[in-house]
């Protein structure tokens, strides 16, 4: 509404169709009802998800396609602006209207409480994407005041603001620079960009989740893990177990497993990954570059299963070796794919491919020719060194601590510190942030889905 007031009558009116819906889809005993009722509030918000998201962009496509058949029609292109956040309360608002109908939930009378389940403020413009099991029934629950709650979710959000403006916001510096004009560059500053572009996007949108959830904490609301270390991960499908938790498992649950999963032949199956990755990739935005990183990501899949079916000694190897090996060879794939998810198109994107690792040797023995380690990987760029050590630390500071969580979480363990140590990393935090934060009014990367 502080944008334009007017879009508040999208939320209106999906909460409207979706509310009636699943009230009437829980009276009705007809299967074939209830099933015209289901596409009914499913049809009205991917209609609304592909007018804002998606016309501009099926529209350019067709007129493409027109044009080199010397065709003179042309589909008009709408000047409209995406709402922000509008694929998040879309897919958690069908989300509720499929749980009812397959009976996981009944639906809810208070109109006023299943809009709050829609627009629950800290995670309405970008998750987690809420089911309505885990949500409706606390908004019944009287809330009071619990200091362990707030504690709890105040670390949260601490976490959260230093991997957005320490982390994130600093190594956007970088990061805008080379993809803002990648043709000027080659090698190591692309290779340095796309690795940071990496650690800027998980901690740009794993920090968003943390405020979220630790803001909703606070208030006594438990919003579902929407991270859980990614680049910790030893396989690709280890990788999307712990990357946007909540999205991954709403296709799963909605998409993946309605197509047969995997109870299927072979082959459909992996036509059923690429589906489900292609659609993700499409969720993202109306772009290419996103349906490849998408498929990327389903091919990925695929061929380490087939890997790992041809030598099954390598998918259970366990030892300290193999699994710095795997997730060096994760880590390496999905850096890959991020250059299509942050390039602006698909030029863009194969120009960075095909340069990704040229010249590296010539630009390393000019760094080290002259001695300055300070710039190594930051040839051609203007940040000065001092920002990218620093950039570089606080990634190993973060590494570091998600190495730890492996055996406990962050906010148990300094819960249990006593008081000087946990005031002094409250204090440390706070000086953290003023001294080394980027505060540049970035806004969160996720909000532009």
């Amino acid at each position: 509404m502080f944008f334009i007031p007017a879009y508040i009558f999208i939320l209106f009116f999906t909460i409207v169709i979706d509310y009636f819906a699943g009230i009437w889809i829980d009276k009705e005993h007809k299967r074939r009802k209830k099933k015209q009722l289901l596409l009914l509030s499913i049809f009205a918000n991917v209609g609304i998800l592909v007018v804002f998201k998606y016309y501009n962009f099926l529209a350019e496509n067709i007129n493409f396609v027109l044009a080199s058949f010397k065709s003179t029609g042309q589909i008009p292109i709408l000047n409209i602006i995406l709402p922000i956040g509008l694929s998040f309360h879309t897919f958690q608002a069908m989300s509720y209207t499929i749980e009812v109908y397959r009976g996981h939930q009944k639906p809810e009378k208070h109109f006023g409480i299943y809009a709050l389940y829609v627009m629950f403020y800290p995670q309405l413009v970008a998750g987690p994407i809420e089911r309505p099991q885990n949500m409706i029934h606390q908004f019944h629950e009287v809330k009071k005041f619990d200091y362990e709650n707030f504690r709890r979710g105040l670390i949260l959000i601490a976490w959260g603001l230093f991997k957005k403006v320490v982390i994130a916001d600093r190594l956007a510096l970088f990061v805008n620079q080379v993809y803002g004009n990648p043709f000027d560059y080659k090698g190591l500053p692309l290779l340095t960009a796309t690795i940071f572009f990496a650690f800027q996007i998980f901690c740009d949108f794993s920090g968003y989740s943390d405020i979220a959830i630790g803001s909703a904490r606070c208030m006594g609301y438990d919003l579902m893990t929407n991270f859980n270390r990614p680049y910790m991960a030893t396989s690709i499908g280890g990788f999307w177990r712990r990357w946007h938790i909540s999205l991954s498992t709403w296709f799963r649950d909605y998409v993946y497993i309605p197509l047969g999963g995997n109870r299927v032949k072979k082959w459909r199956w992996y036509f059923n990954i690429m589906v489900v990755f292609l659609l993700s990739g499409i969720w993202h935005g109306a772009n290419w570059t996103f349906a490849i990183w998408g498929l990327l990501h389903g091919l990925y899949l695929v061929a380490e299963n087939k890997v790992y079916h041809r030598f099954p000694n390598l998918e259970q190897a366990s030892d300290r070796f193999a699994i710095i090996f795997k997730r060096i060879v994760v880590f390496a794939l999905v850096v890959f794919a991020w250059v299509f998810f942050r390039a602006r198109d698909i030029s863009q994107a194969f120009y960075i491919v095909r340069n990704l690792l040229s010249d590296i040797p010539q630009q390393l023995r000019l760094v080290f020719s002259n001695k300055d380690y300070a710039r190594l990987s930051l040839l051609y760029l203007d940040q000065p060194g001092g920002e990218f050590l620093t950039a570089v630390f606080f990634i190993l500071v973060m590494t570091l601590i998600h190495y730890l969580q492996e055996k406990k979480k962050f906010e148990d363990w300094l819960i249990l510190k006593p008081a000087y140590a946990r005031w002094s990393f409250y204090y440390g935090m706070v000086l953290v942030f003023i001294y080394f934060g980027v505060f540049n009014r970035t806004e969160f990367i996720y909000f532009q889905f």
